[in-house]
């Protein structure tokens, strides 16, 4: 009986020293550290009612915990507030670069002319994705991180906070206008450029058949203009990925492997009218251009506060 009895005890005193080893991996957080002690040079009972540190906090200790909140140094965290915040600040900053890249490949590979002959929707759906998750994240890890109002113009931390958002609040507001009040106009006036299907067309009607999202590929070759939409060379108007539908295609096939005899056979829809005067640009197209280039040189000042703010 008795050899049973020990036999149980051990395999009890086995457990517990187990358990014991486990719980050692995951400590519990403690805000009471010597590091305080090492940033004011006071020793621990000038902050602690105790003078070997922790428990009650004097008025000393109280004004130093209230100054490390305004600085957003202080915000004890539980173990999964931490990981749900890691998870948010990731989202966060993917969908950051999924809006970014969106800025950049539009505006410097596409170029603006591209957007202006009608918004692209698969980068407008993205885009407004992209802010959306963006705005949430953004306001979850600042509440996280920010403890007060003040630490908005008191500190470092805080002013670059408020930089980016200043600048993120332009830039949404600029998607708002483009997307509710210029995209509209552009889709008109491309609808009424393609209304000219069968009559003589301007270098800038011609533009905007590119044969994207739909539209008809047209291009132009010595003053006529040809319909290559249904041509297997010109797919999603792109010849090869070199020659682009929706311009002028005269000087170009001088260098090209192949003669007229590619372009002739094709459907001939009109006449290319030729113009030294440049018809004005209407003030919707000129407004989105501006907003173009401003969200580009605002996607480099993000980028450039957030470098100061994590590395300066």
């Amino acid at each position: 009986m008795n050899f049973y009895i020990n036999t149980a005890a051990h395999r009890i005193w086995r457990i517990c020293l187990l358990l014991i080893f486990a719980l050692s991996f995951f400590p519990s957080i403690s805000s009471a550290t010597t590091e305080y002690a090492r940033q004011t040079g006071l020793q621990c009972k000038e902050c602690h009612i105790e003078a070997i540190g922790g428990g009650p906090l004097t008025k000393t200790g109280e004004k130093f915990l209230d100054d490390m909140k305004i600085k957003g140094l202080y915000r004890p965290l539980t173990k999964t507030q931490r990981v749900v915040r890691f998870f948010i600040g990731y989202l966060h900053l993917m969908a950051a670069i999924l809006w970014f890249g969106t800025i950049l490949y539009v505006h410097i590979l596409l170029k603006p002319a591209y957007a202006a002959r009608g918004l692209p929707k698969g980068e407008l759906f993205l885009g407004w994705i992209s802010i959306i998750i963006i705005l949430i994240t953004g306001i979850l890890l600042s509440i996280a991180r920010i403890p007060s109002w003040k630490a908005f113009y008191l500190t470092k931390f805080g002013i670059l906070l408020s930089i980016k958002i200043f600048l993120f609040l332009i830039m949404l507001s600029t998607a708002l206008i483009v997307t509710f009040f210029i995209g509209p106009k552009l889709r008109r006036q491309r609808i009424a450029a393609m209304k000219k299907e069968s009559q003589d067309l301007t270098l800038d009607d011609l533009s905007q058949f590119d044969g994207k999202d739909g539209r008809p590929a047209y291009i132009a070759y010595k003053g006529l203009i040809y319909e290559v939409t249904k041509s297997k060379f010109w797919k999603d108007g792109s010849h090869l990925k070199k020659h682009l539908s929706g311009s002028d295609l005269t000087d170009v096939l001088k260098t090209a492997p192949h003669g007229e005899e590619k372009i002739l056979p094709m459907p001939q829809v009109g006449k290319l009218i030729l113009t030294m005067e440049k018809p004005p640009r209407p003030f919707h197209e000129g407004l989105f251009y501006f907003f173009a280039y401003m969200n580009l040189v605002l996607v480099f000042l993000i980028v450039f506060v957030i470098a100061l703010w994590r590395w300066a």
